[in-house]
This record gives C-alpha cells, structure tokens and sequence, in this order.
C-alpha cells in the first residue's frame, strides 16, 4: 500500500472548506427563483366613466360625491318631454288597436248572429269561426302599436342613466339644470372597497418571468405598510413610458388596509419559480 502524500493544492482546498463551511442549499424545486420588481399604482378593480347617448337638461341628480351605489340605481335624469310625449301617444295608440280589433270581432259576431240567429251558448264557436284575415288583421295591428310602445319606452330610457354596477361615485360633474352633452363623461363609477395594483414601469424583459398566479409582495410608502397580493392579469399588449417598453400586470391583495386609497403609488416584487 502507497503511503498518501498531501500536496499543496489539497492542504489549501481543505484548509478553507474549514475555515468558510458554506454550502449551496439544494433547489427542491428545480426551478430557480427569480424577484421581478416595478413601480406600481393602486387602482379600482372596476372603474366607469359614465355619460348619456342623447343630450339634454338635467333635471335630477339624486346622487353625490362620495356616496356609495347599488348596481340598477337612478344616477341622473334628463328632461325630455319629447321622448315622454311619444311613450304616452305610443300608448293610446296601443289602446286604441286593441279597441278597434275588439269592434271588429264583435261586428262580425253581430253578424253571425243575424243570419244563423245562434244562442249565446254558441258565442264562443262563432268567436272561433271568424274570418282568419280579419283577425290576422286586427292583430297585426295591435303587435305594431305594442312594438311602437317598446320602442318609445327604450328611447325614454335613454334619458336616465343607472348604475351599471355596485360602486362609489368618485367624481360627479353635473348639477341640475345644467345641459349635458350627448357622449360627455359626466360621472365617474368606481369600487373603492376592491382596490387592485397595477404595476407602471415592468419591463419587457422582465415580463417573461411573470406568471399568472404568482404572490407579490407590496410596499405602500404612504401607508408605510406592506401588503401581499398575487398576480391575476398580465396585458397582452406593451405601452411605451419614457421610450421604453412596458407591461402592465395587474395583482390582487390578499388584504385591502382600510386607509388605502386609489392613485396611492406602490413598489412590487413578484416572486416567480417558473
């Protein structure tokens, strides 16, 4: 048996594993994990800027600032006598083909009943017997007065905006007898009890890291508080901020701190192990 001689190199090898016994923790997961940070903004889960299709005088603003809404809720209500005037004509003209196909049925009942001398226990047979173009006739009639309802009642409608969701009413820029303007931003919906982060500056090199589901961690400098999230939509398209390309990726909070409002800024770190 050789006799083992310490070389030099062995002697310095071992001599600094003792003095600096540091190792490389293995990765279970087989996956290295990666820290995508950004700037961030807080932002509403559901925010609409909401205004008329028709213009007018607003007559009713039974809403403010501040006030929290129920989705179907009367926000603001035109004045438009017009469009109310031609709901009350549709209407009798609706009454009135209903009454001119019952005189017609009946005329020609009356008729039936001079010529045949029927008893009123035949009523209902002759009723059945009337001339199917006559009956087709008055009822036509009467379905064209009752889609000229419909159509008056939906274009009356249109003078009163509703709540299209649940929300806060963040900004209201109209006040009774004001006139609005068809397609004019006038209120603005949003839920302030369902904050999300939507990150500014991510770059596009970065986003590839980024996965749905992902947690995020969220430093919030006005609140002075961190916040854990996770990732729930990455846009499929690039902005441009600064000449540089970005993408928007929004993450929801796992805990909303009451003192947390919208356009507060954020920075995120997205930890991903894909």
């Amino acid at each position: 048996m050789k006799p083992f001689r310490w070389s030099a190199l062995s002697m310095i090898v071992i001599l600094n594993v003792l003095v600096n016994p540091v190792f490389a923790a293995p990765n279970l997961s087989g996956h290295a994990q990666k820290t995508v940070t950004a700037s961030g903004v807080v932002v509403p889960a559901q925010v609409s800027e909401l205004g008329f299709l028709i213009s007018g005088i607003a007559r009713e603003v039974p809403v403010k600032e501040g006030e929290a809404i129920k989705a179907g809720q009367t926000l603001i209500v035109l004045d438009a006598p017009d469009l109310e005037f031609a709901v009350t004509e549709a209407q009798a003209n609706l009454r009135a083909a209903q009454a001119q196909a019952e005189i017609q049925s009946n005329e020609i009942i009356k008729k039936y009943l001079i010529i045949y001398r029927t008893t009123s226990i035949a009523l209902k047979k002759l009723r059945l017997n009337v001339p199917h173009e006559v009956i087709d006739r008055a009822n036509a009639n009467v379905q064209g007065a009752q889609a000229s309802v419909e159509i008056a009642q939906a274009n009356l409608s249109e003078a009163t905006l509703t709540a299209p969701f649940d929300g806060v009413v963040a900004a209201l820029n109209v006040i009774p007898g004001e006139f609005v303007q068809s397609d004019q931003a006038i209120l603005t919906l949003a839920t302030l009890s369902d904050l999300q982060v939507e990150t500014t500056d991510l770059s596009e090199r970065d986003v590839p890291n980024v996965h749905i589901g992902d947690p995020a961690n969220i430093f919030v400098e006005a609140l002075n508080k961190n916040i854990n999230g996770k990732v729930v939509r990455i846009s499929p398209i690039a902005d441009t901020v600064g000449g540089d390309v970005v993408f928007k990726v929004t993450i929801d909070l796992d805990q909303q701190p009451q003192d947390l409002l919208w356009g507060m800024t954020a920075e995120v770190e997205i930890q991903s192990g894909k």
